[in-house]
């Protein structure tokens, strides 16, 4: 809403809305309780039509109905004196009613034809019906006349004449023959308005005896029927010029209409153009009857618009134009045009449109209070303009007393300062040529307190954003005006959002929740004062929030539709699902559920729309959404070959059924009898919009074709094959493939091929035709023809030397095309040497290169694959004795005459040997070649224990690395303590030569925590450290000196007040760490450096805090894993970068595939637990 309004008024003064008066609208209404205590002129409720056909085997019934107060008495008129009904036995005038019944036994009805007029009267005024013309209705007979038979001539028109005898009303005309049976009518055979039988044209067809013309009398139901008309047609062109003339002096024989091919002219109505009127209201039939041969045809149009095509319609195969509910705009010029193939003809019918006098606002009852004003308004109209005549209580306004209130004005009575007891009925007659409308209105001069009419406490609803209407029907003489109130105190103004109506109803333009509560309407005029309540709820609005959905389905599946709907908790919701806006099928598959519908095992039966409809008292929503069942579509069908050729054929199709789901493609599959029966094979596709495909064929087979059609649901079922169709034979068009020469020994060549199909041998008798000769030698081809093959053996070949080889296909028809030459090689044997000048280059303490030069092809004797590089550690350098480890091997592919040897032990003595590889085998060892790697640094001691501890000393004690990897030059040690907050202090360093294993430090502060780091060195650097923890003890001075804690009791509540406080964080620091963050001691962890490498303070020359979540963890930065592992350091070589493993294979091309083998020597060493006690600050975190 555009403006916002405060309906509450902050004084709380009352605003008053007066109604205007409605002094010339007001009517009595039909509350039976408010009626029964007010005066009320005449007023006529029933009248018989003014225009009464009777039938006179009944009695005659004329309506005359009244109400008043008091009661109005009747009386009667016919032929404008007075119908004294007490005189006449034969007329009964109904109790308390002016319904007149009059008994015609004995009685001819023709005595009380006449025109009536009823008077209903009391003391306030007159009212008079209509004037009724009683007529009764009649069906004459048919006067006697002889028809002799009429003769005519082919090819002439023809009218046969109904005229019929007038009835009241006219009777309906139809012709039939002697067995009551309708004469058939066409463009060419037609009845005309009148009832005349037309003829366009006569055929000798038309020849019979038994032209009937029927006419139905509707009031009697009786029918009359005309004598018989006999039609001769008469061929002249058959008959000799004798009878010609006979019949020429034969005065039934008509001539006058001319016989042969003509153009069209018109029988009815006759002449260019004619005139016809209408009257407004009814119904205007205009007809055109051409005669022509051929027979015309009639069409119609307005020369001056549009005819109504709502309100028109064609009958009598287009010969009649019928307009219904005639108007003024349909005066005007129509042209009906009847034309045939040698011309056409034209007639205008102009229309002329009169109107009998019709309302435009009658008068209407007037309730006036004492000295108001009223207006009685009579506007008609018609064509020609009609006479408007006033009458009170049934005398002509001038021939009534004289009333100087009353003023006559053409179409309006003004009556000004009203008086009690002046009340009467005025009538109204409004006449032209066609017609009369006559109007009683009463006025009343009454004097009434207020009534409301409108029930007490009724309870409006209403949906939201709809407008609301809350009554306050009420009467009373002043009309009352009306106010309204809402909850009693705020008064409503006759503007947005509201509107106060004449009739007393308040509209609400769009309701909304706080327009809820209660209303009370007032009505008043000077004699009182009436108020009543009504109650107005506003609901929520029903809306389908999940509406169904376009739904694809396949067959025999199941269709979901969802219909979630929202509504006003206070509304009984009823949920209804149509199908096509009808009822669902009454089914056991559909479930409807509370909000979905479900369709199983979908049946083509079920598609359509389907429409979730959601009902509330007050309001409803629909949804709908369509299915459509999907499958796969119907096989082909009536396979068809054409254009049959030796090697090709058409195949025409008709595509079945597509079932929803658009034909993507068709599948074309081939059967050979006469080679693989009973397999199908795909032979092409083509597009689904396709019916026909030209299949390329194969000599040599009977064929039969099947087609198969896909959509997105998937294939149809095959269709039925086709007949057979069997080509000849002929020589191959194609050789064997996949020809290779391989020898498999080292004297032999094998050649080997793909066999032909069937399909492919084009004709009986197949055999290979093999040739080879040796490459770049002067020879001829050798050659062999094979049968049921697929590999022929050359033997005696040398070893590996090339061969060009190929295979040609024959058959009992010929040869097929020239094969193209393969090049294979006969079979491999070992190599012969082994590599020379083998060089090793030493890069590092773990990585070589080695060097070779490469083995000459002829002592390969083979397809070189590449060289494998076996190498092994003898021992290590500081050690006499040999320890020889498993041999590695390292594949190199192609020539290569170098490669890389990773992962070498520093300080160490290593033997290799290098063998080329064909594809035969691996050829001799190269002599042995030694080589030694330098030092590098040594790996972690092998443990580091701490004993004797005391309380200012400790004793440490640990074993020499497993690997030295050269000469140990000594040992590093460094210590620093860790207080209570984890704070780390000093760090001391410490050197040990070589050949020491243990030391005790003295000096160091009693019950500490101390973190120990310990590496070993070479001349190439310090090798990764270990660490250990150890607390020092108490001194015994002071464990004398300490009393019992554990008894005392302010001791146990600090620590349930300490372990209440650790629980909480415990709690804080869970909660985070599945949040992702850190807590202080994570982020003092992630702070912490590797105190070789930390920087010192400036102050004391110690590192910062120290944290430890897990017993003998070691500081974050130690070089030494958790888990013990030494890594290798960076000169270690993955050996992706350098070869292949030993027991590798080689590719036909001569790449190697490798891999590398050799036993992975251990690099970790467990150390010893600390044999520490553990101390509260372990224990903490063990349980964190």
């Amino acid at each position: 809403m555009d403006r916002k309004w405060k309906w509450v008024l902050s004084s709380g003064a009352l605003l008053v809305i007066f109604l205007g008066r409605m002094t010339t609208a007001l009517e009595v209404p039909l509350d039976p309780k408010v009626l029964e205590g007010l005066p009320q002129p005449p007023t006529i409720t029933h009248q018989s039509p003014k225009d009464f056909i009777i039938d006179p085997r009944e009695n005659i019934l004329i309506y005359c109905e009244a109400k008043g107060k008091p009661h109005p008495s009747f009386s009667w008129t016919r032929n404008g004196t007075h119908f004294d009904v007490e005189k006449d036995s034969k007329v009964l005038m109904k109790p308390s009613s002016g319904t007149l019944v009059i008994d015609i036994s004995g009685e001819k009805a023709e005595a009380y034809e006449g025109i009536y007029q009823c008077t209903a009267r009391n003391e306030h005024g007159t009212a008079v019906s209509n004037n009724i013309v009683i007529r009764q209705s009649r069906s004459p007979l048919w006067s006697k006349e002889r028809k002799e038979a009429i003769m005519v001539q082919v090819g002439v028109s023809l009218v046969l004449q109904c005229r019929p005898p007038a009835g009241l009303p006219p009777p309906i005309i139809f012709w039939m023959d002697n067995n009551f049976q309708r004469l058939p009518q066409n463009t060419r055979v037609s009845q005309a308005l009148n009832g005349d039988l037309y003829f366009s044209n006569v055929l000798l067809d038309d020849t019979r005896n038994d032209y009937i013309c029927y006419a139905r009398f509707p009031h009697t139901q009786t029918i009359q029927q005309k004598q018989p008309i006999t039609v001769k047609v008469l061929d002249m062109d058959a008959i000799n010029e004798t009878v010609a003339a006979m019949y020429n002096y034969t005065n039934n024989l008509f001539v006058d209409s001319p016989s042969g091919e003509r153009r069209p002219s018109f029988m009815a109505p006759l002449g260019r153009s004619s005139t016809q009127m209408a009257l407004r209201g009814g119904v205007l039939e205009l007809e055109c009857i051409a005669e022509g041969l051929p027979t015309p045809e009639v069409s119609w149009y307005k020369e001056s618009g549009d005819l109504p095509s709502s309100r028109m319609s064609f009958h009598n195969f287009q010969k009649t134009l019928k307009i219904a509910d005639v108007m003024e705009a349909d005066a005007g010029d129509y042209r009906c045009t009847a034309k045939n193939s040698l011309g056409s003809a034209h007639h205008t019918i102009k229309v002329n449109v009169k109107a009998a006098p019709f309302w435009i606002s009658a008068p209407r009852n007037l309730i006036l209070a004492p000295k108001e004003t009223g207006i009685l308004t009579c506007r008609v109209s018609g064509d020609p303009k009609p006479q408007i005549a006033w009458s009170v209580n049934g005398v002509p306004v001038e021939d009534s007393p004289k009333d100087m209130s009353r003023k006559v004005e053409d179409d309006t009575v003004i009556l000004s300062d009203v008086q009690t007891g002046s009340s009467a009925v005025y009538q109204c007659n409004a006449s032209n040529e066609f017609g009369y409308l006559l109007a009683n209105a009463f006025v009343n001069v009454l004097a009434e307190a207020p009534r409301v009419l409108t029930p007490p406490n009724n309870v409006y609803q209403v949906i939201t954003n709809n407008p609301a209407f809350l009554d306050c029907a009420s009467f009373g003489s002043p009309i009352p005006t009306i106010t309204w109130f809402k909850d009693s105190q705020t008064s409503i103004l006759n503007r947005d959002p509201y509107v106060i109506h004449n009739n007393g109803t308040l509209e609400i333009n769009v309701a909304q929740s706080l327009n809820s509560g209660k209303y009370t309407c007032i009505a008043s005029n000077n004699l009182g004062t009436k108020e009543n309540h009504v109650y107005l709820e506003v609901k929520e609005p029903t809306r389908i929030l999940a509406q169904p959905e376009y739904m694809v389905v396949q067959r025999n599946r199941k269709a979901v539709f969802e219909c979630k709907v929202k509504h006003d908790p206070t509304l009984i919701p009823t949920m209804n699902w149509l199908k096509d806006n009808g009822e669902l099928p009454d089914d056991e598959r559909f479930l409807v559920d509370t909000d979905s519908l479900t369709i199983n095992d979908v049946t083509e039966e079920d598609e359509g729309t389907y429409t979730c409809v959601m009902n509330t008292t007050l309001d409803q929503d629909s949804a709908s959404a369509m299915l459509t069942v999907v499958e796969e579509p119907d096989p082909p069908t009536d396979l068809e070959l054409t254009d049959q050729r030796e090697r090709s054929v058409q195949l025409t199709w008709i595509p079945g059924d597509e079932h929803n789901s658009p034909t993507q493609k068709f599948l074309v599959q081939y059967e050979d009898l006469l080679h693989q029966a009973g397999v199908w094979h795909n032979l092409t596709e083509e597009e689904g919009t396709k019916t026909t495909a030209h299949l390329d064929l194969s000599p040599y087979a009977y064929y039969s074709f099947r087609v198969l059609a896909l959509n997105h649901v998937g294939y149809s079922q095959p269709s039925q094959p086709s007949r057979q169709y069997r080509t000849n034979p002929a020589a191959p068009d194609v050789n064997p493939t996949d020809v290779q020469g391989v020898g498999t020994e080292h004297n032999n060549l094998v050649i080997s091929w793909k066999e032909l199909t069937g399909l492919q041998s084009n004709g009986p008798g197949l055999q290979y035709k093999v040739n080879w000769r040796q490459k770049d030698v002067e020879e001829d081809w050798s050659s062999e023809t094979v049968a049921n093959a697929s590999k022929y053996v050359v033997s005696g070949t040398p070893t590996f030397v090339p061969y060009e080889v190929k295979v040609q296909a024959v058959n009992d028809y010929g040869n097929g095309p020239a094969p193209e030459a393969v090049v294979g090689y006969s079979g491999e044997d070992v190599p012969m040497s082994a590599p020379e000048s083998v060089q090793v280059l030493v890069q590092n303490g773990t990585l070589a290169e080695v060097h070779w030069e490469p083995v000459l092809t002829s002592m390969v004797r083979g397809r070189l694959q590449g060289y494998k590089v076996s190498y092994w550690r003898e021992r290590s350098l500081h050690q006499a004795e040999a320890q020889q480890e498993e041999q590695q091997v390292l594949a190199f592919s192609g020539n290569r005459t170098d490669g890389r040897l990773p992962g070498l032990k520093p300080y160490s003595l290593y033997t290799l040997n290098i063998r080329v590889v064909n594809g035969k085998g691996e050829g001799p060892l190269s002599p042995n070649h030694n080589f030694e790697t330098p030092e590098g640094v040594p790996g972690p001691p092998s443990f580091l224990r701490i004993k004797n501890t005391n309380m200012d000393s400790l004793t440490l004690e640990w074993g020499p690395p497993q690997d030295n990897n050269g000469r140990l030059t000594g040992y590093t040690l460094k210590y620093q303590p860790v207080n209570n907050s984890n704070e780390l202090g000093p760090v001391e360093e410490m050197t040990f030569p070589a050949n020491e294993t243990t030391i005790t430090l003295a000096d160091l502060k009693y019950s500490t925590r101390y973190k120990f780091y310990f590496n070993a060195k070479t001349i190439k650097g310090s090798g990764p450290t270990i660490t250990e923890e150890a607390i020092t003890i108490m001194d015994e001075a002071m464990k004398s000196n300490q009393v019992d804690l554990a008894t005392q009791g302010w001791f146990i509540g600090l620590m349930c007040a300490i372990a209440l406080l650790i629980l909480v964080l415990l709690i804080i620091c869970f909660i985070k760490r599945n949040k992702g963050g850190k807590y202080p001691v994570k982020e003092k962890e992630d702070a912490h450096q590797d105190p070789e490498i930390q920087p010192m303070k400036d102050d004391d020359g110690t590192f910062g805090e120290y944290s430890d979540t897990e017993d003998h963890k070691p500081l974050k930065g130690s070089r030494t894993p958790s888990n013990g592992t030494v890594k290798r350091d960076d000169s270690d070589d993955s050996l992706v970068d350098y070869g292949e493993g030993g027991d590798g294979q080689f590719n036909e091309d001569g790449s190697f595939i490798g891999q590398y083998s050799g036993k992975k020597e251990k690099d970790t060493h467990e150390g010893n637990e600390s044999s520490e006690a553990p101390s509260p600050v372990n224990a903490m975190n063990s349980f964190v």
